[in-house]
């Protein structure tokens, strides 16, 4: 009989250890530490580990450089869209838009040398924003885990379980002549910014019998989440004065 307790003791020993061990291979863990510059400072920062990669947990809010320099916030239509340089706005120039889903910022502000992002982070590239979707199952249902589990037009929230937190944030459109509103997509969807380019080859007719090719450089890929579905999308344009939303990533 006691041989028979040795045996069994150590059996559930061993049980014991290969269940502990699965924590290992927890898919989400979340951090409450502070990003210096993630937010305003009227607002907690936080990051969320999703897998290999640290991701801050809320959208950038920032309205300086890294070095402290500023970045203007622009409201008029005309001005925003005639831009070659950095800019923020909250979505319809509502700053309680702002403290909800963080600022707007154009593609100038993304690239800019000085550093959009806090210390010790940076723009997510095209290719970190495909790990982070793959490590959730693949842009066909990730969406369900990165978006928050209210806020989501006709209830089409998400789990949360990833912890990325994914507001409907909308976005400003780039041009301030050819829309009738300059700001779309609060509780619809939410897009944000990649830092990576394509080189992208289009045909452009200058004579009615003759096509000649054109390579587009300024194309840049970015990530939009929306209430219709569970997908993330992955698309790349040229219009660098739309207004998207920022999130960081670890260094």
């Amino acid at each position: 009989m006691k041989k028979n307790n040795l045996i069994l003791g150590a059996l559930l020993a061993i049980t014991a250890i290969l269940f502990s061990g699965c924590g290992a291979f927890s898919s989400v863990s979340s951090s409450t530490e502070k990003v210096e510059g993630s937010t305003d400072s009227t607002e907690p920062g936080g990051v969320v580990t999703i897998g290999s990669q640290v991701w801050t947990s809320k959208n950038l809010n920032v309205a300086t450089y890294r070095n402290g320099d500023v970045i203007p916030q622009v409201q008029n239509e005309k001005a925003w869209a005639k831009l070659t340089t950095g800019a923020w706005c909250y979505y319809d120039n509502d700053a309680s838009n702002g403290t909800k889903y963080g600022k707007l910022y154009n593609y100038y502000a993304v690239n800019d040398a000085r550093g959009l992002a806090p210390n010790g982070y940076h723009i997510p590239t095209d290719a970190e924003w495909t790990i982070l979707t793959d490590y959730l199952g693949g842009e066909t249902g990730a969406s369900k885990k990165m978006k928050s589990t209210s806020g989501w037009k006709n209830n089409g929230n998400g789990t949360n379980s990833s912890g990325f937190l994914g507001l409907p944030g909308g976005f400003r459109y780039c041009d301030g002549d050819y829309y009738t509103t300059y700001y779309n997509g609060v509780g619809d969807k939410g897009e944000w910014w990649s830092s990576s380019t394509i080189n992208r080859i289009i045909k452009t007719e200058l004579i009615t019998l003759y096509m000649a090719e054109r390579s587009i450089t300024d194309n840049f890929f970015y990530r939009s989440l929306t209430f219709m579905d569970d997908n993330v999308s992955r698309y790349y344009f040229d219009h660098l004065n739309s207004g998207f939303s920022v999130r960081c990533i670890k260094d």
